[in-house]
């Protein structure tokens, strides 16, 4: 006898997760990058193009599939079309590695931790990780000492950086130097996993009630910082730089391959999330007009976020002296340096880090434990007599954080930023989610056909 599906409790807790999953790092840090990288406000143009013409069509074949088979990413497509069951053990390994991205919230969860000194650490250099050439952060007369001596020729490092480099990672020289675990990390890492464990341990029944707090509180944060940037000297600077547009560009192919991987990587397709989440659904759910309003959502939450992004760097620009190009950074460079150094040059700076790595939290538990969720799920459906039962979920699910962290445990090394480029490269390139992505085009089609 085939066995009972979960469901959500309510609509709204799918809508949630759902939001909370496609809604991730890369719509604060990488898209406003991106747009300043590729032409500015011309930038929208080819990924409004991607988005309608890939993101919103794979985004509902996904839901569509989920919510038709009631199964999760790998046996929802031996029903469908048996042939391509591989696609669902590709959708699963990418899953594996994105278990790696945690460790994003370990670094945040620890900045989190030192936002609650009397001075931010990363804002002065009594510290015993700084170095003679540590420089620091200073908004006295709208100048910045450090700017100031590398432009006397001197060889000195702000004291973000060092916070950053030699405070929270004790950075080697390459992969190749592992050096000591950084016990620290270790703890975050640790503390990560134990609540992404608590947030899916209980199935949609757990899953269903985190999400009113994961999913919702960033947009509160990100209301908070956006109506602050925007309100410091220096911020129309950098709302300019961010949308200013360049018209030629849109000739450069390497800017269509950008907005592409940066529609995949938003909307989440390929992952297998998407289907699980929607699995949960009563089949007569209008999963079209759901997947129209995540999308929306998700468009236009990185659309919005540009604008705090960029109105701090504006600011920190202005601070330093200097224009808002020379602080523009991607990544665990935005994240872990430049937004941390423009907090410190701001009146409470505690209060708004505390905002901004909340903020960061949220926004990746729920990318995380959703992808739990996708794996603990597949497992399920393919051995359903074996993990049948609440209690041997839980101890699978247990198990499975167990080895994922012990996994890890070198990318709390040393050279723990290297390994994890390394995976982020490889692991889940754009390259990959768009082969997996067509090659479920293929079957749907197939099957339908």
């Amino acid at each position: 006898m085939e066995r009972q599906r979960e469901q959500w409790s309510h609509k709204r807790e799918y809508i949630l997760a759902s939001a909370g999953t496609v809604v991730g790092f890369g719509n604060v840090w990488r898209f406003p990058y991106l747009c300043y990288k590729n032409g500015g406000g011309v930038f929208l143009v080819p990924y409004c193009f991607f988005a309608v013409l890939c993101g919103v069509p794979l985004f509902m074949l996904e839901a569509l599939i989920g919510q038709y088979c009631q199964q999760g990413g790998i046996t929802c497509w031996s029903r469908l079309c048996p042939l391509s069951q591989g696609t669902g053990y590709s959708i699963l390994m990418i899953q594996l590695f994105g278990r790696a991205y945690i460790i994003i919230l370990a670094w945040a969860l620890l900045y989190l931790v030192y936002c609650f000194r009397a001075v931010l650490p990363w804002a002065s250099c009594n510290n015993p990780w700084n170095t003679d050439r540590c420089m620091e952060l200073s908004s006295v007369n709208g100048t910045n000492s450090h700017n100031q001596s590398l432009a006397e020729g001197n060889t000195s490092t702000s004291s973000v950086s060092e916070f950053w480099e030699r405070g929270v990672l004790s950075l080697s020289q390459g992969i190749q130097e592992p050096g000591q675990v950084q016990w620290q990390v270790l703890l975050s890492l640790f503390v990560c996993w134990v609540v992404c464990y608590f947030c899916v341990w209980k199935g949609v029944r757990s899953t269903g009630k985190v999400v009113y707090v994961t999913a919702v509180f960033p947009y509160v944060m990100l209301a908070v910082l956006l109506v602050r940037g925007l309100t410091l000297p220096g911020a129309w600077d950098g709302v300019v730089f961010y949308l200013y547009p360049e018209p030629s560009r849109l000739a450069d192919l390497e800017v269509w391959l950008d907005a592409c991987s940066q529609v995949m990587f938003s909307y989440g397709v390929a992952s297998g999330t998407l289907i699980t989440l929607s699995s949960y659904n009563k089949k007569r759910n209008n999963c079209y007009r759901d997947s129209l309003w995540l999308c929306a959502l998700n468009s236009c939450t990185s659309f919005v976020a540009g604008f705090a992004v960029f109105s701090t760097l504006g600011f920190m620009a202005k601070q330093q002296g200097v224009t808002v190009d020379m602080v523009v950074s991607s990544g665990a460079g935005l994240a872990f340096i430049a937004f941390p150094q423009a907090v410190a040059l701001m009146p409470l700076p505690q209060l708004w880090a505390v905002c901004f790595f909340i903020m960061l939290l949220m926004l990746g538990i729920d990318t995380v434990f959703a992808g739990l969720e996708t794996i603990t799920s597949s497992f399920i459906d393919l051995f359903p007599q074996q993990l049948k039962g609440l209690w041997r979920r839980e101890i699978f699910l247990a198990v499975f954080c167990l080895f994922c962290f012990i996994m890890q445990i070198p990318m709390t090394t040393s050279a723990g930023l290297y390994q994890f480029q390394l995976i982020d490269y490889y692991g889940g390139s754009g390259a990959i989610i768009f082969f997996v992505s067509m090659i479920q085009c293929v079957a749907a089609s197939w099957a339908f056909a």
